[in-house]
Order: C-alpha cells, then structure tokens, then sequence
C-alpha cells in the first residue's frame, strides 16, 4: 500500500486497517531505563529475583512503557501519512486499558484502525486511530487505545 494519501481520500481509510509494525522485543534495560525516567521502581520491573516469586514468573514492563511506545511503534507501522504533512501532534487518549502484562523479552507489535478523520480547522486534520499492541505468542493483547493525533498540512 502506498501509505502517502491525500487528505480527500482519508475517509477511505476510515474502519479499516492502517498499518502493522515488525515485532519489537522489550528489554530489561529499557524497563530500567524507563523506571529510572519515572521513579517507578516497583519491584515487579526491575528486581528480577523477587519478581521471578511472583505469578507473573518475571519482571513485567510498566504499563505506561508500553503506552509510551505508541510513538515510536507508529513510526514503525507504515500507516497512512497525509500529503504535505509538515507536522504532526499528539493529541491525546480517549479511552486505555491495560489487558495483559508484557513480560521481559517479550516482543510487542501494534495494529492501527483508522476511526475517524476530521478537518478540525483549515489544514489540521484530527486522526483518530485504535491501536491494539499485541503480545508475541500471547492470546490477548498487552493494550488497546483510542489514540488522537493532529496532522498540520502545508
């Protein structure tokens, strides 16, 4: 799919699917990283011995990691992108549920619906997108979002 769309054929895209991302493995020193950039130093993701007591087997990536990655996993998805984009904005969450945990070393990928398209103002366009991330060999998916991106044109 050519993923370069004019903003008159955006509602061609709306319900359906956008774009898919190559899996993408979640490290411990990203979890550290991550604990170390928020103060959330919760056992369960970064002390590997007293996580591994606990049913989850393992340290677990926070949550709001895994959300935190909508950026960079979007960049990754080959989505739609508007013609003569010259920025673009996040603009925010309607709705986030934290389904299943996504353990160290495991391997993420997301999926990008686009919900709806809408020119809220000349040349900005507000985009909205479910995203589910899924989980590598995991029946149900890490998180589901309704994730709101403003896209400004020339």
């Amino acid at each position: 799919m050519n993923n370069l769309v004019n903003q008159d054929q955006l509602s061609n895209y709306v319900g359906k699917e956008v774009g898919l991302t190559d899996w993408f493995e979640i490290k411990q020193e990203r979890i550290n990283n991550f604990a170390e950039a928020t103060e959330d130093f919760q056992y369960i993701h970064v002390d590997e011995e007293r996580a591994a007591q606990t049913p989850f087997g393992e340290t677990i990536a926070h949550g709001f990691l895994t959300l935190s990655l909508l950026s960079k996993l979007s960049s990754m998805s080959g989505a739609i992108k508007l013609e003569n984009s010259i920025m673009g904005i996040n603009y925010g969450l309607d709705k986030v549920r934290f389904i299943n945990p996504v353990k160290v070393n495991s391997k993420i990928r997301a999926r990008f619906e686009l919900v709806s398209a809408e020119e809220k103002k000349p040349k900005h366009y507000l985009l909205k997108h479910n995203v589910t991330v899924e989980i590598q060999g995991e029946t149900k998916p890490a998180l589901i979002a309704e994730w709101l991106g403003m896209t400004v044109v020339d």
